[in-house]
């Protein structure tokens, strides 16, 4: 049985062959399918690593496989193999999601003058909060 966000078997035997082979000799690697459902789990929730369950094996693993196959480039062949397949037949729902967010920040997060503390230098004083014996041309 499948978990829900977890690959099905139609989607585990399309992108299986695109990953690297298991490799020989030292340790035995834990079963890619149960990694990249362990990943999708991270995606899916946004939790801490630290937090995956425990049926997806050692968060490290997954961890560290996430973060070889993103270099050597094996998630881009996989992403682009399922988007041109699907999309060819139609089966692509393409989604947008845009987030017009607005925080409004404190005036003190402003970069304000905190009160008594001197201008900054260099700065001129307006010219009305100037005395007229400060004015050097006066004279």
């Amino acid at each position: 049985m499948v978990g829900r966000g977890e690959l099905t078997d139609k989607a585990w035997t399309r992108i299986e062959p695109l990953l690297p082979p298991v490799e020989s000799g030292g340790r035995r690697w834990r079963d890619h399918r149960q990694v990249i459902n362990a990943i999708l789990w991270k995606l899916r929730t946004g939790a801490p690593w630290r937090d995956l369950p425990e049926r997806y094996g050692p968060w490290k693993t997954a961890h560290e496989r996430l973060r070889i196959w993103t270099a050597d480039g094996t998630w881009q062949r996989i992403l682009d193999h399922v988007i041109v397949k699907d999309d060819s037949v139609g089966n692509v729902e393409w989604t947008f999601s845009i987030d017009s967010s607005n925080v409004r920040a404190h005036q003190h997060s402003a970069g304000a003058r905190k009160k008594g503390a001197a201008p900054p230098s260099g700065s001129n004083t307006s010219p009305s909060t100037e005395k007229p014996s400060d004015d050097p041309a006066a004279d």
